[in-house]
């Protein structure tokens, strides 16, 4: 059956990493000083950068475009349509945004503005920013490549000031004296010349300004500037700029759309100059083309002697089209009886006639519709009876007798139309004898009267065009209006100082909270309770605190300490895993040396010994023994010696106590050279046998089972092993030897005693008891004995590895 935890709970699981709240949060209060100083520290930092960082305004502005896809007319008035329009480019919406994303409106407004040059005045932990400096760069003769520079400047008087500058293309500092107004060189920019401003005159002060190429002053304010359309189904366009200085950034704006608008107006322009310029060369060309025509016309008449025969050429050519129309409509006509005739030829076809289809016989039209009302009749009949019924039957002879009537009269009709036919089809002739009989010199005339009015309609035209894009040119306006000015926000929109101070906060508690949990994740000694519980299922039979004092004996007859009473409730806690009526063999091992075996084993003797029972120690620590020594009883013979000489008994190696008389030791004796061959003899468990028919307990002082077997080897004959397991010492990856012996019996029943518990350790168990002790061991500690190996490698494992 598996023994539970005297805590409480479950046994949980090896693999289990789940991390202790309660402890960490219990370790960030015991460290409320750091907290302290972490949140001085962060919100001071945040409250300097709030001070210190250059705030950003974000500009505002709203232009409205013409959107010639949301309301354009591409209507024409004439048949040539308008000239203008063919030498214009639509305007719509994302047209405009993108031009308004073009690198050449920026780099004009930098240039107009001179923005490649930024002035500052200078403070005493950091430059501000000016928009109506006191001074002013004029570019005398730059490079094509500037290369950027920063100048101070201090104004001596009015006359001279003091610069110092550098860059890449000068090997330190140069300082030197200049006159205003008076050119001067800096390596790597130019020739430029410094001049008072007449906004803000100063006589004295130390500024500071920078100067950088077009190009990158360009790339700047493009980064800066955001051009978009808030919404598919309107024709406004949302401008935004940042910077530092809210007016500067409003004329930058302003100038932005100013220089878009007037490159719009520059275009229209521009299209309207090369229109008339167009429309000018035509004119050339069609008034000699005219001017031909009208003289060809003047020669002609004069050579043939023409007066006006213009209305008999009419006349004959209208009534040519009159008897053509005629002849088309009888031909119809005639289409539609051959179409009815073969219709009603048809007794198969049942759908009525149109009424209509030949509008001038009324007694056709007459018996279209009493044919049409008796089929659809018959149809309502059937809906009712079948096509055997007498009623249906004498609707069927109505009907075939009304197709025969309408035959009758289609023969009638056709016979009517084919004589009328014929009757225009001489008229016809007649006329077009007439027409062939004009003299060819009329036919002449007209091509040459028909050329002279194309002529003349193009060249009235083209005064015309010629006139309305004058007159549009002088009242040509850009295609966008200002509909929101550029206005800044009032307060910043960078840094925002809700957030900084926030996250001023936020890393105020970070960093010690962060440093406390790596702390702990980076740790791979025990120092929680959870330490344990998580690692292994031996249950936890006591802690013992730190011992302040500088002795080994700590539970005496009249010891009412701490530590005396841990140890008193270690002894309660025995009770349950030994049985009370036959002699207790118990083990006392653990990880490696140092951890305090000895001490324990001492102390817990003792506090057997106080309540009556018969207890004898035995030090069988055989390499480095140290439990006589701490009880104050040095004695050469002992377990060595009853195993070596054979006609030793147990009396000769049993010592009383001087600390209480129901307490005895057994001593290790001289160090063998074979200690493990040693405690393998059968005298051992010769000897062990006979101390329980002697004594109530036998406790067994065992070397550290971590590094050597010799307490494997005992455990044969303890009824209990106690693992002792020191916080900060012993490593956490090394409790996984009492869970291997526990999960597979190789100990017949174990605990774990948890030694030198300090307060400040925070281990978790609410004693808030303090010790510490060292112990000397000579086996050479922990990594003497090949257990650090890898411990190097697995940091990075431990780092991520949840405590």
């Amino acid at each position: 059956m598996e023994i539970q935890n005297l805590q409480g709970g479950e046994p949980l699981d090896n693999d289990e990493k789940s991390f202790d709240f309660k402890a960490f949060f219990s370790r960030a209060i015991a460290d409320w000083w750091l907290f302290l100083i972490s949140f001085i520290v962060c919100v001071s930092l945040g409250v300097f950068f709030l001070k210190f960082k250059r705030p950003l305004y974000q500009i505002h502005a709203s232009i409205l475009v013409e959107d010639d896809k949301k309301g354009g007319d591409l209507s024409t008035s004439d048949v040539l349509g308008d000239l203008s329009g063919l030498l214009n480019t639509k305007s719509s919406v994302d047209n405009e945004s993108q031009i308004l994303q073009t690198r050449f409106l920026m780099e004009k407004v930098v240039r107009d503005m001179r923005l490649n040059v930024t002035y500052y005045s200078q403070g005493f932990l950091k430059n501000y920013e000016l928009y109506k400096s006191p001074i002013l760069v004029d570019p005398v003769r730059l490079k094509d490549t500037i290369m950027g520079t920063s100048v101070d400047l201090t104004i001596v008087n009015k006359n001279f000031m003091d610069i110092s500058f550098d860059n890449d293309s000068t090997t330190g500092t140069i300082e030197k004296r200049v006159k205003f107004d008076q050119p001067f060189r800096i390596p790597g920019v130019g020739s430029i010349r410094i001049r008072r401003s007449d906004l803000a005159p100063v006589d004295s002060g130390d500024f500071t300004f920078k100067i950088v190429s077009i190009d990158n002053a360009v790339a700047k304010f493009m980064k800066d500037l955001t051009v978009a359309v808030p919404n598919k189904d309107v024709s406004t366009i949302n401008l935004e700029i940042d910077h530092s200085i809210p007016r500067k950034g409003e004329d930058i704006l302003n100038k932005y759309i100013n220089v878009y608008q007037e490159e719009n107006q520059n275009d229209k322009n521009q299209i309207a100059d090369s229109t008339i310029s167009f429309i000018n060369e035509r004119l050339i060309i069609v008034s000699r083309e005219l001017s031909s025509v009208e003289g060809d016309i003047q020669l002609f008449k004069q050579k043939n002697s023409i007066a006006d025969i213009t209305e008999q050429s009419k006349a004959l050519v209208a009534n040519s089209t009159d008897y053509v129309n005629r002849l088309a409509q009888i031909e119809t006509q005639l289409s539609m009886i051959n179409a009815l005739e073969d219709y009603l030829k048809d007794v198969k076809n049942e759908r009525v006639l149109p009424s209509a289809i030949v509008p001038d016989d009324k007694i056709f039209a007459g018996l279209v519709d009493r044919y049409n009302t008796l089929v659809l009749e018959r149809e309502r009949q059937l809906l009712s009876y079948t096509s055997d019924n007498p009623q249906v039957i004498n609707i069927d002879q109505r009907i075939s007798s009304l197709r025969n009537d309408m035959l009758t009269n289609l023969a009638s009709t056709r016979r009517s139309a084919i004589i009328s036919r014929q009757d225009l089809q001489k008229s016809t002739g007649k006329i077009e004898g007439q027409i062939h009989a004009v003299p060819s010199q009329e036919r002449q005339f007209m091509d040459l009267s028909r050329t002279q009015q194309i002529k003349q309609t193009l060249y009235t035209f083209l005064l015309q065009k010629r006139e309305e894009t004058a007159i549009s040119k002088t009242s040509n306006i850009s295609n966008s209006r200002v509909i929101d000015p550029p206005k800044s926000d009032v307060l910043p929109y960078s840094p925002k100082p809700a957030l900084i101070l926030g996250l001023s906060v936020f890393f105020a508690l970070l960093i010690p909270i962060g440093r406390i949990y790596v702390i702990d994740m980076m740790n791979n000694k025990v120092m929680l309770k959870d330490d344990i519980i998580k690692r292994t299922q031996v249950p936890v039979l006591g802690e013992i605190s730190h011992n302040e004092a500088d002795v080994n004996i700590i539970v005496t007859k009249d010891s009412r300490s701490v530590i005396a009473e841990q140890f008193r409730a270690l002894r309660t806690n025995l009770s349950f895993f030994l049985t009370p009526e036959i002699s207790n063999v118990i083990l006392l091992t653990s990880s490696m040396s140092g951890e305090g075996k000895s001490f324990t084993s001492l102390n817990l003797a003792l506090v057997l010994a106080l309540s009556g029972k018969r207890v004898v120690m035995m030090e069988l620590d055989l390499r480095k023994p140290s439990l006589s020594t701490k009880a104050g009883m040095v004695n050469p013979v002992g377990f060595t010696n009853y195993i070596v000489s054979q006609n030793m008994t147990v009396t000769d190696i049993v010592h009383e106590s001087f600390m209480n008389e129901n307490l005895f030791l057994i001593s290790a004796g001289p160090i063998p050279p074979n200690p493990t061959e040693t405690i393998l003899s059968k005298r051992t468990g010769m000897l062990i046998n006979e101390l329980r028919n002697s004594f109530d307990y036998v406790i067994m002082d065992a070397p550290p089972i971590g590094l050597v077997t010799d307490a494997q080897l005992l455990g044969e004959y303890a009824d209990l092993t106690i693992y002792i397991v020191r916080q900060k010492y012993t490593f956490k990856d090394q409790l996984s030897i009492p869970e291997d012996l526990y999960r597979n019996k190789k100990m017949k029943r174990m605990g774990i005693v948890v030694n030198d518990i300090k307060k400040e350790g925070g281990y978790g168990y609410g004693y808030g008891y303090g010790y510490g002790y060292g112990y000397g061991y000579g086996y050479g500690g922990y990594e003497s004995y090949g257990l650090n190996e890898g411990k190097k490698s697995n940091l990075l494992k431990r780092i991520f590895r949840r405590s």
